[in-house]
Order: C-alpha cells, then sequence, then structure tokens
C-alpha cells in the first residue's frame, strides 16, 4: 500500500501543468478587444461617389441618405448603407439589348400589334434616374425590371390604340410623347422612386419582309410629297411678301399722286378765285393785266407798243429799257 502510494504521488509531480506567464491572460484579452474594435471600425466609415446617393438603414430600417464624400455610421449591424448610382442617368433598352455597341434584337418585346391588327416592330430606349432613394428600394422589389415592363405595356397600349400607317409615319412623334406620358403615370402611381427623363424611339416599322419594303416605299412617297409641299410653301413665303410690298409700293404712290393733284387743283382754284375776285372789282384792269401776262409769256422777246382806240401810235415811257440802262452813277466810275 506504501508503495503505491508513493508511485502515485511520483505520476501526478510528473505531469503537473506549467505555470503561464504573468499578464499572459490580460495582454490576450486586450489583443481579443483591438481586434473587434479594429472589425468593428472597418464598418464604421463609408465613402459615396459624386454620382452615387447611399441609404442609410438602422436595425435594417431605412432612416436617412447620405451625399458624395466620406461619411461616419454606426457599426454593422446596427447600422448598414445601401450606395445607389442615383445621380446618374440610366437607360433601359425595349426591344433589343446594346452590349458595348453590340445590338441584340429582343423580339418578345419589339413586336406588337396596332390599332388595324397589323404587326410593327417598335424600338425604344428610356433615360432615368433615381429621384427618391427609399421608393426606390423598398416599394418596388425589382426596380428596373418594373420600369422594362411598365415601359413595354405603355408602347403596346399606345400602338394597340393606333394604326400602322399612322405610326411609321407622321405619328411616331405623338406616339412618343403619349407613352412617355403614361409611363410617368406609372411610375407615380406605384411610387417606384424613378424619373422619366426621356423616351425615344430608335425605329417604328413593319416586320422585315415585302410588307417592310412596301411600306417604306409609302413613306418615301410621302416623304417626297411633304417635301415639295415645303419647298412651295417656302416658294410662297418668299414671293408673297414681295408681290405685297410692291402692291403697297404702288399704293402709296398713287396716294401721293392723289394728293399732290388734288393740292395742285385745289392751288388752281384758290388763284383763280383770287384773279375773279380782282376781276369783279376793276374787270377792264384786270383783262388788260391778263393779256399782257399772257404775252409775256408766250413772247417773252416781243417789243410792247401801246395804241390807243384810233390805231395812231401812242407815245409811252419805256420803262424796261430805263431799267436795263447803267446808272449815271456807275458810268462815272
Amino acid at each position: 500500500m506504501d508503495q503505491d502510494q508513493f508511485g502515485s504521488q511520483n505520476r501526478n509531480q510528473n505531469f503537473e501543468m506549467p505555470k503561464l506567464p504573468k499578464g499572459l491572460i490580460k495582454k490576450v484579452i486586450i489583443g481579443l478587444i483591438i481586434v473587434v474594435l479594429l472589425a468593428f471600425g472597418t464598418t464604421m466609415f463609408y465613402t459615396v461617389e459624386e454620382h452615387e446617393k447611399a441609404a442609410i438603414l438602422t436595425f435594417g430600417q431605412f432612416s436617412g441618405t447620405s451625399d458624395a464624400g466620406l461619411h461616419f455610421k454606426l457599426p454593422y449591424p446596427i447600422q448598414d448603407v445601401v450606395i445607389v448610382p442615383a445621380n446618374r442617368t440610366q437607360k433601359t433598352y425595349i426591344g433589343y439589348r446594346d452590349y458595348n455597341g453590340q445590338i441584340e434584337v429582343v423580339e418578345e418585346e419589339a413586336l406588337m400589334i396596332t390599332g388595324d391588327e397589323n404587326i410593327v416592330s417598335a424600338d425604344a430606349v428610356v433615360e432615368w434616374k433615381v429621384n427618391n432613394l427609399e421608393h426606390y428600394l423598398y416599394n418596388i422589389e425589382d426596380p428596373e425590371q418594373f420600369l422594362r415592363n411598365s415601359a413595354s405595356a405603355s408602347i403596346r397600349s399606345v400602338i394597340g390604340s393606333s394604326k400602322l400607317d399612322f405610326a411609321i409615319t407622321d405619328g411616331k412623334t405623338v406616339i412618343q410623347t403619349e407613352v412617355k406620358q403614361k409611363l410617368e403615370d406609372l411610375q407615380t402611381r406605384y411610387e417606384t422612386g424613378i424619373q422619366i427623363i426621356d423616351l425615344k424611339f430608335q425605329d417604328i416599322e413593319p416586320p422585315e419582309g415585302e410588307v417592310q419594303q412596301a411600306f417604306k416605299e409609302v413613306t418615301n412617297a410621302r416623304e417626297e410629297k411633304n417635301t415639295k409641299i415645303n419647298n412651295a410653301q417656302n416658294y410662297k413665303n418668299d414671293k408673297l411678301p414681295k408681290a405685297r410690298g410692291e402692291a403697297q409700293a404702288l399704293i402709296e404712290n398713287a396716294e401721293a399722286e392723289k394728293k399732290s393733284r388734288v393740292l395742285n387743283a385745289q392751288g388752281d382754284v384758290a388763284k383763280f378765285n383770287a384773279i375773279y375776285t380782282e376781276y369783279a372789282n376793276n374787270p377792264g384792269v384786270t383783262q388788260r393785266r391778263l393779256i399782257l401776262e399772257t404775252l409775256e409769256k408766250i413772247m417773252p422777246n416781243a417789243q410792247i407798243i401801246v395804241t390807243d382806240q384810233s390805231d395812231s401810235t401812242v407815245n409811252y415811257l419805256p420803262l424796261n429799257d430805263f431799267l436795263k440802262a447803267p446808272k449815271k452813277g456807275s458810268d462815272a466810275q
């Protein structure tokens, strides 16, 4: 018994645990705390680019937004952020896809029926951006797919009530405006947080084949007709103002001539009335004066000789000759 007890005591002494250095446990705990703080610290800062906007989630609930720059938040899982390119205008293609310049037609989106039961292929591009980040993230499960579906539905709705000839010719702009309005109404009704910037049709045309060629010829003929009409209208707009100007000039010249003649006639009448008044006061003197003035006009170089009723020459004073003669004072000088 004594030997067994002694052997067991020796074994216990051989397997005794080594002692840890003083302060090691404390250092390990501090190290673990530092690692945890660093792990949390990496989730407390985030950067938002110029074309982006961040949604802040607190315990999974939307609590605000932040714009471009370096920002601080509470560590995960208390707060998290979802960064969205909200300030960038994005494009969604309807009826085709653009893979870095490589165009791929999507017929199930492009082909649709017009109001007169013809098939037409319509390709469009929608330009949009996010204007309400909360609605964009939480109101619709897949906002971009919803946008694509609503755009396709709007196009089918408008083209489905239009005739093919109208859709592929003059009605393209009208259809485009109506589709954009319907698409905007859908985004507002469902509060998707998406703002429609623009919608443009790339092509609205019949499917490829003889029908398409026939409609192209009709379209070309209509465009040629419109070109000729526009040229004729331009010619009219060029000539008509000139003709109106010339007519107005003729009218103004005639009016001026009319006024001139009226004034001359009024002057003649006034002159006649003045002469008549003098004539009425002294008919003989006025009559002789008129005769002499008339003779002076028709015979300016004639010599005037005054006679009496007996046909004998009457001596008269030649005043004209005296007036023409030089003065004595001037001769002397």
